[in-house]
């Protein structure tokens, strides 16, 4: 809506006294009470995720967000594996156990299980990576996700290594 000078009503406050002040200036032939910028503020597009995210020693990560752990494995582990061509998916309703096989991902090197870093019962599968198993290699943390769990020991992810620490594990040649 309109406040009567041509201003959204949604402006804040302090933005809208500013823009009247500056307005009325023009309005009267007086200078401008402030000065144009040539420069471009960029926002980014992707959504915000506050997700904690911790890191197996076997390569596996966990983004947990509440009681749910998004898993896969690591950008440093598909960069390990190289092209990826299959990925093994469990059912939904399977039971994992934290340390334990799910599934498996091979790659034209090597195949590797995947363990699960934390227990719980399997909610989701991505099953994009039936068609399409590159998706790991191009977004291993993001599209490229295995399984969702339904965490039943929230304590099992504390255990995880956090970023600087798996980073630190990894260049230490960590397997």
């Amino acid at each position: 809506t309109d406040n009567g000078i041509g201003l959204p009503t949604m402006l804040s406050g302090v933005a809208r006294s500013f823009v009247r002040a500056s307005a009325g200036a023009v309005v009267r032939g007086a200078r401008p009470a402030f000065r144009q910028v040539n420069h471009v503020r960029a926002f980014s597009n992707t959504n915000l995720n506050l997700a904690k995210v911790g890191f197996a020693k076997s390569h596996e990560y966990a983004k947990l967000d509440g009681d749910v752990a998004t898993v896969g494995i690591s950008d440093h582990a598909q960069k390990e594996l190289g092209d990826i061509v299959f990925v093994e998916l469990p059912e939904v309703g399977d039971k994992c156990k934290v340390g334990k096989g799910f599934g498996a991902v091979e790659s034209v090197k090597a195949a590797a299980d995947v363990y699960a870093p934390v227990s719980g019962e399997v909610i989701e599968v991505n099953s994009a990576l039936d068609d399409d198993p590159s998706l790991v290699n191009k977004s291993a943390m993001e599209d490229g996700w295995i399984i969702k769990i339904k965490v039943s020991d929230a304590g099992e992810f504390d255990k995880l290594m956090d970023t600087p620490a798996y980073e630190k594990h990894c260049a230490e040649g960590g397997h």
